[in-house]
């Protein structure tokens, strides 16, 4: 395995730090993968010794590693015995094909990359081809000192910096395409990150959000424990709503965002924010939006994807493993109802703010919830996300009972559907509604409400059926019971 270029640069004494640094995540990276793998840390080259090839994985998903190679072999670094291994280990792979020789050196030998060349070329040419341009083969030969290394490709990894070498910083995530990238080139950098989330969607959006940061804390995350803070923001947005010109509630948002994150991030003892945040996207981002943005926050804050442009964005989510569950986010902080400001000052946007107060924005923080975000699992975000005891005011019910059920009884305005029918037609659905799913006995829909939360819409099973909805209604006779409790 060898290290980005970064590594090489550095005064011996960060070297070896860095080094270190790496051995930890990769070994982290191994046990978290339960790949069976023994590394071997030298100061120019870590070598890994494996049962099979799963140890990859996690070497070209861990920063600092620039490239890593499957050893066909190795020997001592005399010329003959690199010829005769050489020849020995790939006359059958470049019979009837054409190859390349292609030899490195590092140390004092008595001969050059070139004698290699010509050597090993020779000795491989009956049966085969050099072809120096295009080769169907390339044999790869690394002197390192006293010991020859042979083999024929290389895998690249993210290089970088490794994890943890930089410092600690808090990222705002949302879930879209934008955030987790961010947070991605922030990691590679060497941040350590935290995350934090304010909801503004209910249940099914903080799970959505849950899953989308818990890809980059698994797959890019070994050697640290990342944390998810999440604030119920909805109480902060209706105050705004109710206090600030509407042409400003973007903005605002953004300031009431950065002064949540920054204070968490002080108890935390982050250096830093990041956001996903890139000039010009959106009316919230424009420059002078920025600027009006930034003093809320006490902490530095930092965009890695300032300069990007939406489509390589969206590259890069398909690279880290986040696009497919960030496609179906939906969209929920554009909350202006109007043409919103695009060129705000400091000080209009901290007479909004001041206007609105802070005595929400303080509750929201105080009442956070943290999770350990590699600890999740599935299951877990699944829970009671998938449920609810109340019907929320403008949702849609959705009633998969018998025709002669729902006719007996169900809840006003609610529309009946086959289950399986809805299961595989419910992407024509609006996805600005939230669903209320309904059965007889609460257990057929909440396999359904699950997967209208993974395709991204806020779906939820009535706990206890159509019998306990029955006795949720508003003035309904029944009334209700302690044993009805959630």
């Amino acid at each position: 395995m060898r290290f980005s270029g970064e590594l090489s640069t550095k005064a011996r004494r960060t070297r070896s730090r860095f080094q270190n640094r790496l051995a930890h995540n990769l070994r982290d990276g191994f046990a978290t993968e339960r790949v069976q793998a023994t590394l071997r840390p030298e100061w120019s080259r870590f070598y890994i010794d494996g049962v099979d090839r799963g140890f990859l994985g996690p070497l070209t998903r861990t920063f600092g590693v620039s490239s890593c190679s499957i050893l066909a072999g190795e020997c001592e670094a005399e010329l003959d015995v690199i010829v005769k291994v050489g020849t020995e280990l790939f006359a059958e792979a470049v019979r009837g094909r054409s190859y390349a020789v292609r030899a490195r050196r590092s140390g004092s030998h008595g001969f050059s990359s070139s004698d290699i060349h010509v050597r090993l070329g020779a000795a491989l040419n009956p049966g085969a081809t050099v072809d120096l341009g295009d080769p169907d083969v390339t044999v790869f030969v690394e002197v390192r000192d006293g010991r020859a290394f042979f083999y024929e490709d290389s895998v690249r990894g993210p290089s970088g910096l490794p994890l943890g070498v930089q410092g600690q910083a808090l990222a705002l995530i949302s879930g879209g395409f934008d955030s987790p990238v961010a947070a991605w080139m922030a990691l590679r950098r060497g941040i350590r990150l935290d995350y934090v989330f304010c909801n503004l969607g209910g249940r099914a959006y903080e799970r959505m959000v849950a899953e989308v940061t818990k890809i980059v804390a698994d797959r890019w995350s070994y050697g640290t424990r990342p944390r998810l803070h999440v604030l119920e923001f909805g109480p902060v947005v209706e105050a705004m709503r109710s206090r600030a010109k509407p042409a400003y509630l973007q903005v605002v948002l953004k300031r009431m965002m950065y002064r949540a994150a920054a204070e968490i991030g002080t108890r935390i003892g982050a250096e830093a924010l990041v956001t996903g945040e890139s000039v010009g996207q959106v009316s919230s981002q424009t420059l002078r939006n920025l600027r009006a943005i930034e003093n809320a926050s006490s902490l530095p804050v930092l965009r890695p994807l300032l300069g990007f442009h939406k489509e390589e964005i969206i590259e890069r989510a398909r690279e880290i493993g986040t696009y497919e569950l960030s496609s179906r986010v939906r969209e929920y902080c554009d909350i202006v109802p109007q043409r919103p400001v695009t060129a705000s000052s400091p000080a209009a946007a901290e007479a909004q703010e001041a206007a609105v107060g802070l005595e929400e924005l303080a509750a929201a923080i105080s009442g956070a919830t943290v999770h350990d975000v590699r600890g999740l699992r599935p299951e877990s975000m699944a829970g009671a996300s998938l449920y609810v005891t109340d019907v929320p005011q403008g949702a849609a019910i959705l009633d998969t009972r018998p025709r002669e059920a729902f006719e007996s009884w169900h809840w006003p305005g609610a529309t009946r559907h086959d289950l399986l029918a809805l299961e595989r037609d419910f992407g024509g659905l609006d996805r600005g509604t939230t669903y209320i799913l309904c059965c007889a006995e609460g257990v057929r829909t909440a396999y359904l409400a699950e997967v209208m939360q993974r395709a991204g819409y806020e779906a939820y099973s009535f706990l206890g059926g159509a019998p306990r909805m029955r006795r949720a209604m508003p003035g309904s006779p029944h009334g209700s019971s302690d044993r009805d409790a959630f």
